[in-house]
C-alpha cells in the first residue's frame, strides 16, 4: 500500500502537467506540413482550413511544403517531430494506405508513427474521356474498350496515385484490358487526354474542372456513393451496375503517434470547427473537395477499411514502386 501510495503521489505532477498542457493548447504557432508543392489540391486544403484555424486559435498556422519521396519525406519529418500538437501533417491515401505496400522499405510506419486527427476532405474520382474515344457514356466506353483488340491506354497522374488505382479498380470490376500510361502529375496527363494522345483517365474534380467546363474532356461516371453537386447529370458507377467502383483521394490530418490524446482531441475540435465553417466549406466544395471533418476514431476506422481494400488490390496486381 505504501508503494502504491508513493507511485500515485509521483504521478500527480505528471497528470497536472498534462491537464495544464491540454488547457493551454495551443499556446504557440502550428507548423502544418504538406507533402506536395504549393498550388495543388492538398496545399489548397491546408491553406484554406489553416487560415480559418489560425483565426479560431489566435495563433499562426504556418504551411510548410515538403514534397518528395511520394510523400515519405514529409511523413518521416512529422513522425520524428515532437509529439506536442504543434507539428501536423496533411496525409493522403499514398501516405497512409498505398505506400506501405508499394515500397519494400519505407522511412516511416503510418500505423505506428502517426496518429489520426481528422479526415478533412475527399476528392472523388471521375472517369473522363477525351477526343480519342467516341464514347458518350460509361457503358459505351466499356463496350468500346472491350471491342478493341489489345484494349486501350489510359493516363494517370502517376504510378501508385489514387487516379491510377481507381482505374485499376474499374479494370478489375469490369474485366477491361487497359494499359497504364503514368505521367508526372495530373496537368500533363490532362493535356494529353484533351489532345487525344490518350483516350481516358480517372481524375478528381479539383484537377479536371477547367478541362470539363471548357468541353475539352467529358465526364462519364463518378466513382462515388452519390452524384457530385458540381456534376449533377453524371451518374455514379453504382447507378450503372458497378457498385464496388468507389474511389477518392482522401486527405486527413495526422500528428506524431505519441501525441497525448487530450491534445489530439483539442486539435480535432478546432480543425473540425474550421472545416464546418460555412465560408470554408463553400470554398472547398467550389474547388472540388467534399468537406468531411470527423473524429480521430472515425478516421482510424476509415483507414482500416481503405487499407484492406487497396492494399489487397495492389498486391493482387503486383504493383511496386521500388
Amino acid at each position: 500500500m505504501k508503494k502504491l501510495l508513493t507511485a500515485c503521489l509521483l504521478a500527480l505532477p505528471l497528470l497536472a502537467t498534462s491537464n495544464a498542457m491540454a488547457q493551454t493548447y495551443p499556446a504557440k504557432s502550428i507548423r502544418w506540413v504538406v507533402p506536395y508543392p504549393a498550388g495543388g489540391g492538398s496545399d489548397f486544403l491546408a491553406r484554406t482550413i489553416g487560415q480559418a484555424l489560425s483565426v479560431q486559435i489566435k495563433q499562426p498556422v504556418l504551411v510548410d511544403n515538403k514534397p518528395g519521396g511520394n510523400t515519405a519525406i514529409a511523413a518521416s519529418d512529422v513522425a520524428r517531430s515532437a509529439p506536442d500538437g504543434y507539428t501536423v501533417l496533411s496525409a493522403d491515401n499514398g501516405t497512409l494506405v498505398f505506400n506501405p505496400v508499394l515500397y519494400k522499405t519505407l522511412s516511416y510506419n503510418p500505423t505506428k508513427d502517426l496518429a489520426p486527427v481528422s479526415l478533412m476532405g475527399r476528392f472523388p474520382m471521375i472517369l473522363v474521356v477525351g477526343p480519342g474515344t467516341q464514347a458518350t457514356n460509361a457503358k459505351d466506353f466499356i463496350a468500346e474498350a472491350k471491342a478493341k483488340a489489345g484494349g486501350i491506354n489510359y493516363a494517370s497522374a502517376g504510378a501508385g496515385s489514387p487516379h491510377h488505382l481507381a482505374m485499376e479498380l474499374l479494370k478489375s470490376e469490369t474485366g477491361l484490358a487497359m494499359t497504364h500510361v503514368p505521367y508526372k502529375g495530373a496537368a500533363p496527363a490532362l493535356a494529353d487526354l484533351a489532345g487525344g494522345q490518350v483516350p481516358a483517365m480517372m481524375i478528381d474534380l479539383a484537377s479536371g474542372a477547367g478541362f470539363i467546363k471548357g468541353g475539352k474532356i467529358k465526364p462519364l461516371a463518378v466513382a462515388n456513393a452519390t452524384r457530385l453537386p458540381q456534376l449533377p447529370d453524371v451518374p455514379t458507377f453504382a447507378e450503372l451496375g458497378f457498385k464496388n467502383v468507389e474511389a477518392a483521394a482522401i486527405v486527413g490530418m495526422v500528428v506524431p503517434a505519441a501525441t497525448p490524446a487530450d491534445t489530439i482531441a483539442a486539435l480535432n475540435k478546432q480543425v473540425v470547427a474550421a472545416i464546418k465553417d460555412p465560408a470554408v466549406s463553400k470554398r472547398l466544395i467550389d474547388f472540388g473537395v467534399e468537406p468531411v471533418g470527423d473524429t480521430p476514431q472515425q478516421f482510424a476506422a476509415l483507414l482500416k477499411t481503405e487499407q484492406a481494400k487497396w492494399q489487397k488490390l495492389i498486391r493482387d496486381l503486383n504493383i511496386s514502386l521500388d
